[in-house]
């Protein structure tokens, strides 16, 4: 079952599913693995504008995914990051696409433009997913990233959710995740 995030209820086990990648590898270039408490409030003030969702399997949480801001400035605000994260004992089994799929639909709603997402190379699993969902590669930032002893460049995709509006005519303002 998939569904949107209680971050009193699901902040436990976001930590322990991300904690590995930061840990351990470099899908995520955060060096210190969030506890609860902080996943709590990351999933608070991330669900405030954007869909944070879990993958809910026999009553354990088996990944998540969210939707960010792009970047801060104003006119970014048709524009969304995506990631999604496994449990590792879950991989491999559909999930990644089930969360984008539902991730991607909430932001479709929402009024979003664009979804792109970041991906610290190689990682030949994570390009794969988003290439699947119809995500684009648009370039590449070199030596951006310096974790485990080494530099690392990040690729950015890219998915067009809607059709842009005309030139010179204003889209509606994004709305809440529904």
């Amino acid at each position: 079952m998939i569904r949107q995030a209680d971050p009193s209820r699901d902040a436990a086990a976001c930590a322990a599913i991300y904690a590995p990648y930061v840990l351990e590898g470099v899908a995520s270039l955060e060096v210190q693995a969030p506890d609860e408490r902080e996943m709590a409030k990351r999933i608070e003030r991330i669900s405030r504008t954007h869909a944070w969702l879990v993958a809910e399997l026999d009553g354990a949480i088996a990944g998540y995914a969210y939707s960010s801001r792009h970047h801060e400035r104003a006119a970014y605000r048709w524009s969304t990051d995506v990631t999604v994260y496994l449990d590792a004992a879950f991989q491999r089994r559909g999930l990644g696409r089930a969360l984008y799929s539902e991730l991607l639909e909430l932001a479709r709603r929402q009024g979003l433009y664009v979804a792109c997402a970041g991906i610290t190379l190689p990682n030949a699993a994570s390009v794969g997913l988003h290439e699947a969902m119809g995500f684009t590669p648009v370039g590449v930032y070199r030596g951006v990233g310096f974790k485990h002893g080494r530099w690392w460049d990040v690729g950015w995709w890219q998915l067009q959710l809607r059709e842009r509006s005309p030139a010179g005519a204003a889209p509606p303002e994004p709305g809440p995740p529904r």
